[in-house]
């Protein structure tokens, strides 16, 4: 009987070891914070980035906790771009962007993201959407826009910043479909949505009213979402979790929606991810932004207020 109880036991104590030693094993994914997410978005989140989370062995690189598994890369600064500053309750690290050198032209922005020149097929949600949203806390930490590294001129500067993007499906790292960033809109500076439909096609921008720099001031953190309706042509800018009043920058139909629906964006996969600068294969600077950003969301539909407002208020919380 004895020795009978001491053999379960041993079987017991092996099992609970075997146990033990796959969930050391298991991938990252099992000890994702998914009550980050409101529950409702998760199975629009195609990529996710809460810069905490580096790929093994490379830690120049950030895992995606969205469903895409879309790694990116930490260009410039590697590790070093990751800053102990959360945007809200529930985050410990965010990204830094910034221009290096903006008296010279060369590739050492720090910026992230990633690129392929026939697609990225993970970004496969994005290919024939009918919407998406682009949203994240961001920062303002430095003097933006930048001096234009490309020109000679040293009152040049960049006409836009760049916040965060999913790239069209022929993009040579800059064009976009679905953008959120700060861009000249009749020679004033703005934060705008833009969108592209069609790949090569024109883009439409929908820009807020407000001064960009009481939407963005100098060392806060605030949170801005941009939406996408491929099919409708709506567009939609928050902050905050509060809906911004705007205006369509571009007349006629840029989208071409006047034939018949269901419209929707390139049956193509996108390019890539940009955050903080164009160009994430790192051959060009463009439009760099001095700021850091947390907890970028990429989701392959246009999310409604109630949504944004939800996501805004749960990671605000700082509860989850």
């Amino acid at each position: 009987m004895f020795t009978r109880r001491r053999r379960h036991t041993a079987v017991a104590l092996a099992a609970f070891l075997t146990a033990l030693t796959a969930l050391a094993s298991a991938p990252a994914e099992a000890g994702v914070d998914r009550g980050a997410v409101l529950p409702s978005l998760r199975p629009y989140l195609a990529a996710y980035y809460d810069f905490e989370h580096p790929v093994r062995g490379n830690p120049a690189r950030e895992r995606d906790q969205g469903f895409s598994r879309t790694d990116i890369d930490l260009v410039g600064g590697g590790a070093a771009m990751r800053t102990r500053d959360g945007a809200h309750g529930g985050s410990r690290t965010s990204l830094q962007v910034r221009q290096v050198n903006p008296d010279a032209a060369g590739n050492d922005d720090w910026k992230a993201g990633v690129y392929g020149a026939s697609g990225v097929p993970s970004l496969r949600a994005f290919n024939a959407a009918k919407g998406m949203t682009v949203m994240g806390w961001f920062k303002a930490t430095g003097p933006n826009p930048g001096r234009n590294s490309n020109t000679a001129a040293p009152g040049d500067y960049y006409g836009a910043v760049g916040l965060a993007g999913v790239l069209s499906g022929d993009s040579d790292g800059h064009a976009v479909r679905g953008l959120l960033e700060i861009i000249e809109v009749n020679g004033e500076l703005r934060l705008v949505a833009l969108g592209r439909r069609i790949d090569g096609a024109s883009s439409q921008t929908f820009a807020a009213s407000e001064d960009w720099r009481t939407l963005l001031p100098d060392g806060k953190w605030v949170f801005l979402a941009a939406s996408f309706d491929f099919d409708t042509g709506a567009m939609a800018l928050y902050r905050n979790g509060q809906r911004l009043d705007g205006f369509y920058t571009v007349s006629g139909d840029p989208w071409d929606l006047s034939g018949p629906g269901p419209h929707r964006a390139s049956p193509t996969d996108p390019r890539g991810i940009k955050i903080g600068g164009s160009f994430p294969q790192n051959t060009g600077e463009r439009n760099p932004c001095d700021c850091r950003m947390d907890s970028l969301m990429f989701l392959n539909r246009a999310v409604d207020g109630d949504r944004v407002r939800a996501q805004y208020r749960l990671a605000n919380s700082g509860r989850h």
